[in-house]
Parts: C-alpha cells; sequence; structure tokens
C-alpha cells in the first residue's frame, strides 16, 4: 500500500465517520414516560408496513382459536390499554407514540407455546398456552400491557437503527484493519463482528429493553384500570413453568425471572400512586 492510498483512506475515514457521527447524534430521541436516550435511524413506517406484511403471513401460517369469547376479552383488554394509552399522552400534551397504528388482535390455538407479542404499529397475537400462565384478565393485562410497551417504546425501530449503527462500525473497522475482520470471518467460517455485536452489545441492550416494558407495560395495565399486582402472580407462575429450563441471566436477552419479580415488585406501589385509572374526558 502506497502513502497515496493511506491519504485516501483516512480522508474516506474522516468523512465517513463525519457523516455517520452527525446522523447519529439527530437521530437520538428519547423513550416516552423513562426519558431514556434512544437511536432512531430507520423510519418507523418501514418498521410497521413489514410488521403488517409478516402479520398476515402470520395469520395465514398459523392455526387461529376459534374461542371467539377469549378473543373478545383479548380486544377489550386491548382496546382500554389503546384508549388509557392514547388519552394519557393526550391529557399530557405529549405526542402520542400510538397516532400511526393499526391496532389488530389474534388469538394463536397453540398450548405448546406460552407467548405474546407486539408488533411495530400495533399487531398483535396472543398464543393459547400463556392463558395457562395470565390465568385471569388482570394477567392477561400485564402480558398484553408489556407487549404493547415494546411498540409505544418503539424497540424494533431502536434494535434495527442500533443493529445498522454496529454495521457501520463494523465497516469502518475493518477498512482500518485493512480487511482483518471480514478475513478472519471467512477463514473460521464465523460471523466474528456480528458474535461480538450479539454477546458484547445486543445482550445487555435488550435486557435494558424488557425491563422497560415491564415497567412501561404496568403502567399502561394501571391507566387502563387493571390490577397491576397480579403481575408477580403472572411472573411467578411462569417461573414455575419454566423450572429448570432458564438460562443463565448473562446467555439471555432477558433479565433473570427472579431479578423481574424483585423489580416488579419494587416498582408496583409507586406506579399504583402515580398512575392510577386514567380519567377519559
Amino acid at each position: 500500500m502506497n502513502y497515496t492510498d493511506i491519504v485516501n483512506r483516512r480522508k474516506f475515514l474522516r468523512y465517513f465517520g463525519c457523516c455517520t457521527c452527525g446522523l447519529m447524534i439527530s437521530s437520538c430521541t428519547t423513550v416516552p414516560i423513562t426519558e431514556r436516550k434512544q437511536l432512531k435511524i430507520i423510519p418507523e413506517s418501514t418498521l410497521n408496513r413489514q410488521a403488517a406484511q409478516i402479520y398476515e403471513k402470520v395469520k395465514k401460517k398459523e392455526k387461529l382459536s376459534d374461542d371467539l369469547n377469549q378473543l373478545e376479552e383479548i380486544k377489550d383488554i386491548g382496546h382500554n390499554i389503546e384508549q388509557a394509552v392514547s388519552e394519557y399522552f393526550d391529557q399530557n400534551n405529549i405526542a402520542d407514540p400510538t397516532a400511526n397504528f393499526k391496532w389488530e388482535y389474534i388469538l394463536v390455538d397453540n398450548k405448546k407455546i406460552k407467548n405474546a407479542w407486539c408488533m411495530p404499529g400495533g399487531k398483535i397475537a396472543v398464543y393459547t398456552g400463556i392463558l395457562e400462565v395470565t390465568k385471569n384478565k388482570h394477567g392477561l393485562a400485564a402480558v398484553m400491557g408489556h407487549e404493547i410497551a415494546h411498540a409505544v417504546a418503539k424497540h424494533s425501530v431502536e434494535r434495527a437503527s442500533r443493529s445498522m449503527a454496529v454495521n457501520l462500525g463494523t465497516q469502518i473497522a475493518d477498512i482500518i484493519s485493512g480487511g482483518k475482520i471480514s478475513g478472519a470471518s471467512r477463514t473460521v467460517g464465523v460471523d466474528v463482528a456480528g458474535m461480538l455485536a450479539h454477546f458484547g452489545i445486543m445482550n445487555p441492550f435488550n435486557r435494558k429493553q424488557e425491563s422497560e416494558a415491564d415497567y412501561l407495560g404496568m403502567i399502561f395495565s394501571s391507566l387502563s384500570g387493571f390490577d397491576i399486582r397480579e403481575t408477580t402472580k403472572v411472573w411467578e407462575r411462569m417461573k414455575e413453568t419454566n423450572k429448570g429450563k432458564e438460562p443463565p441471566e448473562w446467555m439471555s436477552t432477558h433479565p433473570s425471572t427472579s431479578r423481574r419479580i424483585q423489580q416488579i415488585s419494587d416498582w408496583i406501589p409507586g406506579v399504583i400512586l402515580e398512575y392510577p385509572p386514567i380519567k377519559k374526558i
């Protein structure tokens, strides 16, 4: 490599670095209520559109439950949370993060899967297996509030943006190292950069998102008039269900169930006092 190549590389890195830093700074926002700073460099509309497409595929692929009464309860809980969230932000003169959501709910008939999720844009799925853990409407509201919180806090946008930032950083490092990172990946057949990003960055970050969704979810459930004291009972039942199956916390993208239960127990009194059922105007 000659001197001209070195100079050109330095110029490229300087310009590229300045543009990248400018993009990162201008794209920093905060999560509603918690005010945690987050990176959002990918348009929310893009993820919402992709999520809607995936949601349609899920509806066609999965077996949907014919238990209309249970589905109606899910929708009622969801609508209560929708309205409470929008009303809270409106009453506090805060831009409603769900303004562009197109809410939709499905109940998937699969008792082996104890899960629920909410895609960007308000596309929600509840699996019949989780109903064995939630037990009642307050437990179900706790789970749905948590999943809705992920969407309200734009966690998917944040994760995608962070992934993009990591990829940009990896490319810069690869250029500086003369291609050693990509070379190592090809030699050993392992995505070294991806592995470092996953265990060194993404895991702790995702745990923060999960804890934030726990906290926001309880707020949304409380604003909606549900008894958030049931939240700890839900996680105690989940812990019993997953007994012996939970990985060490450092290997997981989620907080340990024990830590979760303790955090939730600590938050409950404050949430009940600060976020009582909202009075709709």
